[in-house]
C-alpha cells in the first residue's frame, strides 16, 4: 500500500479476539469493556498473564503494558516465546490470563476442554478486520484491476455481507465473521 501497489483498501469481514482466564477470575476482570483497565488489574494483582507469541497479540500485548504504565514484567508476566493452543494450555495450566481468537479458543475448547473462559470481549480493541485490497496495475503490470474491483465489490454487496453471517463451524452456534462494510467511506446500497 505505501509503495502504491494496491489501492485503497476496504474493510469486508471483522471476527473477535478474547481475553481469557480462568473460572475463578482471580483479577476480577470478569464483564469489563476496557482492555486497559483489565491488564491493569492482572498486573497490580500479579494474576498470571502467559503471553500468546503471535504478532498481532504481541503487539496488542506491548500497547495495554505501555497505557497501564509499564509495570514491572515480574513473575507474573510469563512470556515463554508460544503461541496459539500452547499458550492457551499454558495459561490454563497456571490459572492464568491469555489472548486469543475467539473461534479458534471455542473450536479448541470442544477437542481439548479447558479451564479458561472468554472473560473480556466487549473493547473495541478486539475487533480484527479483513481488507479486500485491488492491485494497482499502474503498479504491478498483468494485474486485473476491473476483475478485482468485481469481486472486491460482490464481498461487499449486501447480500455478501449477509451471508457472512451464515458462517459457523460445525458444533459452534456464533457467527465466525461479522460483516464490516459499512465501515467503508462511500459505502452505497446498489442502485
Amino acid at each position: 500500500m505505501l509503495q502504491g501497489r494496491g489501492l485503497w483498501p476496504r474493510t469486508v469481514f471483522s471476527n473477535q479476539l478474547g481475553l481469557f482466564g480462568p473460572p475463578a477470575d482471580p483479577a476480577k476482570i470478569r464483564g469489563l469493556t476496557s482492555l486497559v483497565q483489565a491488564f491493569r488489574q492482572i498486573a497490580r494483582t500479579q494474576a498470571p498473564y502467559v503471553m500468546n507469541d503471535t504478532h498481532g497479540l504481541k503487539y496488542l500485548t506491548e500497547i495495554l503494558w505501555c497505557a497501564t504504565g509499564r509495570p514491572p514484567k515480574g513473575g507474573w508476566f510469563i512470556d515463554p516465546g508460544i503461541s496459539k493452543r500452547d499458550a492457551i494450555a499454558l495459561a490454563a495450566e497456571r490459572a492464568g490470563y491469555v489472548f486469543w481468537g475467539l473461534t479458534p479458543f471455542l473450536r479448541e475448547q470442544r477437542a481439548v476442554p479447558r479451564r479458561l473462559e472468554p472473560l473480556v470481549t466487549a473493547d473495541s480493541m478486539l475487533q480484527r478486520l479483513m481488507a479486500a485490497v485491488v492491485v494497482n496495475p499502474e503498479r504491478v503490470p498483468g494485474a486485473n484491476a476491473a476483475v478485482a474491483t468485481k469481486f472486491q465489490q460482490y464481498l461487499l454487496s449486501p447480500s455478501t455481507q449477509a451471508k457472512v453471517l451464515g458462517i459457523h463451524y460445525p458444533g459452534i452456534d456464533q457467527a465466525v465473521w461479522a460483516p464490516a462494510g459499512r465501515h467503508n467511506p462511500g459505502s452505497v446500497l446498489p442502485g
